[in-house]
């Protein structure tokens, strides 16, 4: 609703301009809330008659708001990418996979509950495959609530024991519901010891990561799992194998 209510503030010049109404009307009716009464009524009778006449003006309008917007994300996104970059390429806790030296990293912030997550695991797992020169840095974020955190902290504490991909792979590829019990049910199937996986979960330096994974995508702008930043390039949602390999050939020559 607020953003239809932005679209028609925003587009009531032009429409008035089209109804012969005048721009200092809108202005006033809807900026300044000045005009009389009367003007008002007979404004938005105006644009309400437009506007069914021509309801294609409500999708151009939108359309264009949110194009404007995507540029606006992208071009903070990327200054917080140049801002950020050794929190997002080099932190020396972070779990790696792929080539540890490769020409192009894709940095992945993920939630293991989250269906569009498990969408892109299947992209990012086939990619790495094929391609030897890629490097994947998991920056978990559990915004889908407990079993998340669980998760999160037990992945994280999987690579005391190098089994981190293994484990992270069989999360990603689980399809039932998470709750603590399954998620160390999973952990005992790749070879983990539960009851010490349990223990290296206390460690605070677990949550610490995962705070400043939550602080980082604060600050690149991630309003949903999952995010990838590839190259100088921030990219919101699931991804397709084909889209993750034409924005790699991309970063390659950039």
């Amino acid at each position: 609703m607020r953003s239809i209510l932005l679209i028609l503030c925003g587009s009531l010049v032009a429409i008035g301009a089209v109804l012969g109404v005048g721009a200092t009307l809108p202005e006033r009716a809807v900026g300044a809330g000045l005009a009389p009464a009367g003007d008002k009524a007979a404004l938005g009778k105006a644009i309400r008659d437009y506007l069914i006449a021509n309801p294609e003006v409500l999708v151009e309008a939108m359309q264009e708001l949110e194009r404007k917007q995507d540029s606006q994300r992208d071009t903070a996104a990327q200054k917080a990418i140049q801002e950020h970059r050794d929190a997002l390429l080099r932190d020396p806790e972070t779990p790696v996979a792929g080539n540890p030296s490769g020409d192009v990293t894709i940095v992945e912030f993920s939630d293991y509950q989250c269906p569009y997550c498990k969408r892109a695991h299947a992209a990012v797992k086939s990619v790495l495959a094929n391609d030897d020169k890629v490097k994947l840095v998991f920056k978990d974020l559990p915004i889908l609530g407990e079993p998340s955190r669980i998760a999160a902290l037990a992945a994280l504490a999987s690579r005391a024991k190098n089994k981190h991909l293994a484990f992270h792979d069989a999360l990603m590829e689980y399809t039932g519901k998470l709750d603590r019990d399954r998620i160390m049910e999973i952990a005992r199937s790749v070879g983990l010891d539960v009851a010490k996986l349990q223990q290296d979960m206390e460690d605070p330096k677990l949550k610490q990561i995962i705070d400043r994974n939550i602080a980082l995508a604060s600050a690149l702008g991630v309003r949903g799992t999952p995010a990838f930043v590839i190259g100088n390039q921030f990219v919101p949602g699931a991804v397709d194998a084909d889209t993750l390999k034409r924005l790699i050939t991309d970063a390659r020559k950039g």
